[in-house]
């Protein structure tokens, strides 16, 4: 048959673009890709056969228009932007090209958790519990608050007591408007440790369908996937037929085509192990590699196979499963302080070499708040659970990105840890008292002390143009005495470290990932990064002489509210102002009650990371 499409554009950015790109390319397809300004220059960019400017990723106007420019005849939308939105796939149709993705009404039904409960019971699929916002019974909570449209763990929130429901259904649908343009909200029942397995679905025009096994994402925080593997590592096989069989049903009962993926939480055990459908993501996941890795299968090469009206081509028993794959995401954000968004600088990436790396960050990229804090994911795949966790392990520690703040050395520590070697991580898990160690910054490691030292030496001719000024060691016949080192680390802690004088060529060879500066250093250990500086007795004392009094901002984003003015009288835990970035709202609370002494920002201000925001003055 006559393709449908030889040309198409990708609706995207960052990896997924990247990942999209060369597949296309080898399938022989050209390849469009388009950018913002600040992704002039972009890895995707640069690998695309043509490329268009287009003002957002968010506009179907802009893309369409790219498309007619760049004779592109079909688009692929990844997934976060464009891909869920039934607007978009039906105006790609309707001007007359190809969109890869399921059908502009199946996103419609689908892609609303509200309507997509309603086709499940259709399909005899099980549900959780659901309750109208305004009578939720006593004895209901803890219940969950989500957005009706999109996903992502935006406007979406538990609540455990009667008092917080008005205030969590009131901040969900401020965030499900601002991410999704649609603020309906469903309130159901919430599940205490539950596990959420997926089923990743695929079907073509001629009435197939099929499933490529299951997916397990219970490591997640803020219901934000962190860790995805694949097999699911606790479900008895029992339970594995009915969440793959229900899918199949669900997909059926709507004529799904194209790649997607159905949502259950999973809990109980054994003979009491129960199911039950949350909601269907009518595009690529984000975590589709390890479905690749375990298959063997190429979801994208699928999916321009389905686009062009061929059948797949398989058949349901010819779909095994080989090994177990785990997948780790890598976020700019900070683990350590709840998870909190960051920006800035990649001045130095390091991705591993011998696994899957799917990421399109690179040195001296700036990472801003203007999209998803996603930077990367890295795949392991092995024959069994444990070894791909082992390799995961290694894979972690040999990635580094220094100048921004990454989730990356928790990621190592989770995978390595205990709770996760035994499957014993549940979906509210990392939000729990069970996770402080993980969730708490560890000490600097000795290690580390000792890398950012190496580096000194490293980036320094000798130990006269050493930064810290050591002295030479020399002692008349004998030899040389160790030169003790004095750094600062980031919060300014006193930290010292024995060098050998002399030895500046032999810790040459160490290649610990660093950053080095004419005021500070940084290294990678564990895939955490330390930055340490020369002591500087004025500056320490300034920054001890910061109190409670300031509130700072948490992370760089925009301004919200200010409902706060200086002079006026606040009570402790006050809210005084919201930040947001990424979707995320973060509210800025009176440490004690005083007077507003200082209001530093006004509503819509770009603020950064540390940034005086108010001062609270005790009055007492």
């Amino acid at each position: 048959m006559t393709p449908r499409f030889t040309s198409v554009l990708v609706a995207n950015r960052g990896e997924i673009a990247v990942r999209v790109v060369r597949a296309l390319q080898a399938a022989g397809l050209r390849a469009v890709a388009v950018h913002s300004d600040a992704d002039a220059l972009a890895p995707h960019v640069r690998l695309a056969d043509h490329v268009e400017r287009v003002d957002s990723y968010l506009s179907v106007d802009a893309i369409l228009d790219a498309a007619r420019r760049s004779g592109a005849q079909a688009v692929h939308p990844g997934y976060g932007f464009l891909s869920e939105r039934a607007d978009a796939a039906r105006s790609v149709t309707d001007a007359g090209l190809v969109w890869i993705g399921p059908s502009a009404e199946v996103i419609d039904l689908m892609g609303r958790k509200d309507r997509a409960r309603d086709v499940a019971e259709r399909a005899g699929v099980p549900v959780t519990q659901r309750y109208d916002p305004a009578t939720v019974p006593a004895d209901a909570y803890p219940v969950l608050v989500k957005a009706a449209a999109g996903g992502g763990g935006k406007g979406m929130r538990v609540v455990r007591d009667p008092a917080d429901l008005a205030e969590a259904i009131a901040a969900a649908r401020r965030e499900a408007a601002s991410a999704f343009g649609d603020d309906t909200l469903i309130v159901e029942e919430y599940v205490e440790r539950g596990r959420h397995v997926e089923v990743q679905v695929i079907g073509d025009e001629h009435g197939t369908v099929l499933h490529l096994f299951e997916r397990d994402c219970s490591a997640q925080r803020r219901h934000q996937k962190v860790l995805e593997e694949a097999p699911a590592p606790t479900i008895s096989d029992a339970t594995r037929a009915r969440l793959t069989e229900a899918a199949v049903a669900l997909s059926q009962e709507v004529g799904y085509v194209n790649a997607g993926t159905v949502e259950f939480l999973v809990h109980g055990q054994g003979d009491a192990e129960r199911i039950a459908f949350l909601e269907m993501n009518t595009r690529l996941q984000v975590e589709h590699p390890v479905t690749e890795a375990i298959t063997g299968l190429d979801l994208v090469d699928l999916q321009l196979r389905v686009a062009q009206g061929l059948p797949l081509g398989i058949a349901q028993d010819e779909v095994a499963a080989s090994g177990h794959a785990i997948e780790a995401r890598v976020y700019a954000e900070d683990a350590y302080a709840g998870f909190l968004p960051q920006a800035g600088r990649a001045d130095r990436v390091v991705w591993p070499e011998h696994v899957r790396v799917d990421a399109a960050l690179e040195s001296g990229a700036e990472v801003t708040t203007a999209y998803d804090p996603m930077l990367g994911k890295v795949i392991a795949h092995g024959p069994d659970r444990e070894t791909a966790r082992a390799a995961l392990v290694d894979a972690l520690d040999r990635t580094a990105v220094l100048g921004v703040t990454t989730n990356t050395g928790f990621l190592r520590r989770l995978v390595a840890s205990d709770a996760f070697g035994s499957a014993a991580v549940h979906t509210s898990w990392l939000d729990s008292a069970e996770a402080a160690d993980l969730t708490t910054r560890p000490d600097v490691p000795p290690q580390a002390c000792e890398s950012a030292t190496r580096a000194w030496a490293r980036a320094n001719v000798s130990p006269a143009d050493d930064p810290f000024g050591a002295a030479d060691g020399w002692r008349s016949a004998a030899s040389p005495a160790p030169v003790l080192v004095s750094l600062v680390d980031a919060d300014a802690n006193p930290v010292e470290v024995s060098l050998t004088p002399g030895s500046y060529e032999a810790v040459t060879a160490v290649d610990a990932p660093s950053v080095v500066d004419p005021r500070s250093v940084t290294v990678a250990h564990q895939g955490q990064s330390w930055t340490f500086r020369h002591p500087d007795p004025a500056r320490d004392r300034a920054g001890a002489a910061t109190g409670d009094a300031d509130i700072v901002s948490p992370m760089p984003g925009t301004v919200l509210s200010v409902s706060a003015a200086e002079g006026e009288t606040v009570d402790e835990g006050q809210v005084l102002g919201v930040v947001e970035a990424m979707k995320m709202e973060i509210a800025l609370k009176a440490p004690y009650a005083g007077v507003v002494t200082r209001v530093g920002v006004a509503s819509g201000d770009q603020v950064a990371l540390g940034a005086l925001l108010f001062r609270v003055e005790d009055q007492a």
